[in-house]
């Protein structure tokens, strides 16, 4: 396969058609008239009245009145003064009222604002974001995962201007297999994890010319390992390939090896960096949140994208359910620290007569662990990347996942 089919290819995986963009209004027009019907739990410590200030999320403001904060949509109340009920304002006076007996948020106390004539012009104002899409911003269209393929036939940086193992900005760096139009700009991109089927679960591993051999369960299990790890699945189903654009790099010179120019970046470009098209991948600005109902099993956070141990408010996790499993920008899910299964010390402690009668009634298997809510922002077809909005405890790899509902 030629580098340009592939180079095509990615295009036409990136792109957003006009038919799923009509889809995706009606959906948000579903989903709003769903959530108005579902039961929500309102704080008995809120505020009779909230100002917004500049910094405010509707996720934030929510909380203060509400139980569980992803559940904005069903009481924010539309009306006439209020062309759409999720844009509101720094100054904004956000109260709770009751209307047919079910709380309702409104802006300004509902009532039209009346403007007199004449007025001092004011400037324009930011309506606060649902959530804070500043803390991801630079990874929205950082990380993709592509579908499973043969990736070698990418083009790919071979090596930097002046022998330098790393380059940046203005700096040139070479690349072989690339065809384009001078001036064309391209992402240059690193491969991070191989997502890959292993016995009906999801795991995530390094190719054995990235591994570190430091941690073998991180490790891609090829033909590189068949003489040591007999037990491991050999060339398991890859599930998908993620790459995380490090780079934007323009076109100069046609040829082999091409010469880019780097334009700028989040990291230096390296040798064996793969080239790819821009991602024109937008973001809703408007986004909704709902839940998945139900939710299926086996569904758990595969990776933190921004620590080793545990993640915290406002970061980043990949889970292993996508478009194929129903996963949808939006949804949200609670996250649970699967319960230990531990020996019954009460009862029957270690080695005493008790113990030894038994099999399985000296184990029990605590209770899951609430560790926090977890935001859908991005979705491909196995893996899905979800932001952090709030929790008791670190998020950790293999935390399930569970109806945003569940705290318990």
């Amino acid at each position: 396969m030629t580098a340009s089919v592939k180079m095509a290819g990615c295009l036409l995986y990136g792109e957003r058609t006009v038919i799923k963009k009509i889809f995706h209004l009606i959906l948000v027009a579903m989903l709003a008239s769903a959530a108005m019907a579902q039961d929500v739990s309102v704080r008995p410590d809120h505020p009779d009245e909230y100002v917004v200030v500049e910094g405010d999320t509707l996720w934030d403001i929510s909380g203060k009145f509400l139980e569980h904060p992803w559940q904005w949509p069903a009481i924010w109340h539309a009306n006439p003064q209020i062309e759409n009920p999720h844009l509101i304002y720094p100054g904004d006076r956000i109260s709770l009222v009751y209307i047919d007996g079910k709380p309702r948020l409104v802006v300004n106390g509902d009532k039209p604002t009346v403007r007199m004539s004449p007025e001092i012009r004011a400037l324009p104002r930011d309506p606060i974001q649902p959530i804070e899409w500043d803390a991801i911003k630079h990874f929205v269209t950082n990380a993709r995962v592509l579908p499973p393929g043969d990736y070698s036939d990418l083009p790919y940086v071979v090596a930097n201007e002046n022998d330098r193992h790393l380059a940046s900005t203005k700096d040139l760096t070479y690349v072989r297999g690339l065809e384009g139009r001078i001036g064309e700009e391209f992402a240059i991109v690193r491969k991070r994890h191989i997502y890959y089927d292993d016995n009906g679960v999801m795991e995530r591993g390094k190719h054995h010319r990235y591994a570190t051999h430091l941690r073998i369960m991180d490790e891609y299990p090829d033909n590189v390992w068949d003489a040591t790890l007999s037990w491991r699945v050999k060339n398991p189903p890859i599930l998908g390939v993620e790459f995380w654009d490090i780079a934007v790099g323009r076109l100069l010179k046609e040829g082999d090896p091409a010469i880019l120019e780097i334009q700028g970046g989040r990291t230096e470009v390296k040798s064996g960096d793969y080239i790819l098209p821009i991602d024109d991948y937008v973001h809703d600005p408007q986004l909704i949140p709902h839940a998945m109902n139900p939710v299926p099993e086996g569904i758990e956070v595969i990776a933190l994208t921004q620590t080793t141990y545990g993640s915290g408010h406002y970061q980043i996790v990949a889970i292993s359910a996508g478009n194929n499993q129903g996963v949808e920008v939006g949804h949200v899910f609670s996250t649970f620290r699967p319960g230990k299964r531990i020996q019954d010390e009460v009862k029957y402690p270690t080695g005493s007569f008790a113990d030894q009668k038994t099999l399985n009634g000296d184990k029990v298997t605590l209770p899951d662990q609430w560790s926090g809510h977890i935001l859908v922002f991005r979705v491909f077809d196995e893996v899905s990347y979800a932001m952090i909005m709030d929790g008791d405890r670190p998020v950790r790899e293999r935390d399930i996942l569970k109806h945003p509902d569940e705290t318990l």
